[in-house]
């Protein structure tokens, strides 16, 4: 009897921690100046995809606009837009919003009021915040493997012009959002800012190479097939980076070009890239920064990690948002254990309890992430929760 009301116990536990909700998200107040217009969701939960028709308030038969979606339980964060981020909802002057919030543990029903349209107030021009050491080295660096173009941005730390020193090299992703507010679609990562900063006190001086996203991004940055998304074109885009640009930087620049001084960053999708980009070329790429990586569009990458992950003996730092969801955290969590099982990498793993899912949370971990990965030695798995 009591081995069986333990295991009576246990599966009602089991069931209660994966308890999936039924969320409803009703449309309230809106300008009717696009009354018309299609509305959706960009969540934590979707990745923050603008446009996605998985997404899309329809129309109920209360005649109300609503979207009904199940999700575990967990804090979320949302916004609505008109299908793309310039078109996002923002306050009655025109200004940029905080991202809603939603902490469920039951069905939920909301009501969403918007106030305005981003697009309906002239763009205040947004100054560069770029330092001297960030150039534009390219408007429309051809990317062959996928017939597309892309900026590219390079940082070149202090002095680099004056020596004849050797350099490492990081490739982020999401390249606009890395070095200057301007080009920036959510805030920048401030990565020029904080190398400077960091150079100045002794710290290992870095070249960093931005790669600019494009709206293929979902695509570009997933090695595998999703249903929301589409074919994933990850092993073209790392072949494009692999094959044509780290020559190129490597043949124009005083770089150190082996593994082990080239690391490959990124948050998000570009997480889950750079993650994939150290299974897949370890040969390549030597370390790794995992910004709340988004491992829910890519359910194989744990059997990547089981077949793969053997040959594998770099560095990898992963971050996680506690407000980001436990989805977030808990796939992020499985991926670095089973790694650390598999392998003998060095491991770094945060999760900030404050941290959401954005550039302001990846910035102030950042010189963390590069003192870490730049230092010599920590030969064991670190686990921090802050």
């Amino acid at each position: 009897m009591k081995l069986f009301l333990c295991l009576t116990f246990f599966i009602f536990t089991a069931l209660v921690s994966e308890a999936q909700n039924l969320v409803v998200f009703k449309l309230g107040k809106s300008p009717l100046k696009h009354i018309n217009d299609s509305v959706f969701l960009a969540g934590s939960f979707n990745n923050w995809n603008p446009g996605s028709h998985s997404y899309k308030f329809s129309n109920s038969k209360e005649n109300n606009f609503d979207i009904s979606i199940v999700l575990p339980s967990g804090i979320y964060e949302y916004k609505t837009t008109r299908g793309d981020w310039n078109r996002v909802e923002c306050s009655f002057e025109g200004k940029d919003i905080e991202n809603r919030y939603l902490s469920i543990s039951s069905d939920t029903s909301i009501i969403i009021d918007i106030e305005a349209w981003k697009d309906d107030f002239p763009q205040a021009t947004r100054k560069h915040s770029a330092t001297k050491q960030v150039q534009l080295l390219d408007t429309l660096f051809f990317i062959p493997q996928l017939n597309r173009n892309r900026k590219i941005w390079i940082y070149l730390p202090e002095g680099y012009a004056n020596s004849k020193k050797k350099y490492p090299v990081m490739y982020m992703h999401d390249g606009q959002n890395v070095f200057d507010d301007a080009t920036s679609d959510f805030g920048e990562w401030g990565v020029d800012e904080c190398l400077d900063s960091l150079i100045k006190t002794g710290k290992t001086a870095c070249i960093v190479i931005g790669i600019e996203n494009g709206p293929q991004r979902m695509n570009e940055y997933n090695p595998f097939e999703f249903r929301n998304f589409g074919k994933g074109e990850a092993d073209l885009y790392l072949d494009f980076i692999v094959d044509i640009l780290k020559p190129f930087i490597d043949n124009k620049y005083r770089t150190l070009s082996n593994n082990e001084n080239t690391i490959i960053t990124g948050s998000s999708m570009g997480g889950l890239v750079s993650y994939y980009a150290m299974l897949r070329n370890p040969e390549v790429f030597g370390k790794a920064g995992i910004f709340s990586p988004a491992f829910w569009t890519a359910p194989e990458i744990m059997n990547f990690t089981d077949s793969l992950a053997y040959n594998v003996d770099g560095k990898f730092f992963f971050y996680g948002g506690g407000k980001e969801g436990d989805d977030f955290i808990n796939d992020m969590e499985e991926i670095a254990e089973q790694l650390g099982k598999k392998s003998s990498s060095m491991i770094y793993s945060v999760i900030d309890p404050a941290g959401l899912h954005n550039e302001k949370a990846w910035r102030k971990w950042f010189a963390e992430f590069y003192i870490w990965i730049m230092a010599s030695g920590y030969n064991t798995v670190i686990k921090v929760n802050d």
